[in-house]
């Protein structure tokens, strides 16, 4: 499989992840972690569930209103949807033990110096390469 590299581009995405991030916890004081804000959108509904559903909407509507301006972005995935669904519930699970996500711990938690994010963040990483060296160069 190919890869493009795109630093200007990664940039500019890292930049309003960690903007958006950063104007969720000054404007609301929250973490923008997904997870805990997917969440709080099943019933029983909270009385914050106004604020979740922006936030999940604009990370919805962001990606296509940049596709509106600039075109389809051309990708490939290289799993089936089975390989997809056992992910997703393997990631479902970590979360769920890791008492949050990527972007809570990695973005947020990192940020803000939490020494039980940098350690979530580097287990998640180190079994992120774990998984791809498996699945690229053994199996």
């Amino acid at each position: 499989m190919e890869t493009t590299f795109t630093p200007l581009a990664s940039a500019m995405g890292g930049m309003l992840i960690g903007l958006s991030a950063l104007l969720l916890l000054l404007l609301n004081g929250r973490i923008a972690g997904l997870s805990g804000i997917m969440g709080g959108l099943l019933p029983p509904f909270p009385g914050d569930w106004r604020w979740r559903a922006a936030f999940i909407g604009g990370a919805i509507l962001g990606p296509v209103a940049f596709m509106a301006v600039t075109g389809p972005v051309e990708f490939a995935v290289p799993a089936g949807t089975l390989a997809l669904a056992l992910g997703g519930i393997v990631v479902g699970v970590g979360v769920a033990f890791g008492n949050g996500c990527p972007s809570g711990h990695g973005v947020c938690g990192i940020g803000r110096l939490s020494p039980r994010s940098i350690v979530a963040t580097l287990s998640f990483m180190a079994t992120a390469v774990a998984t791809v060296f498996i699945i690229r160069h053994v199996l």
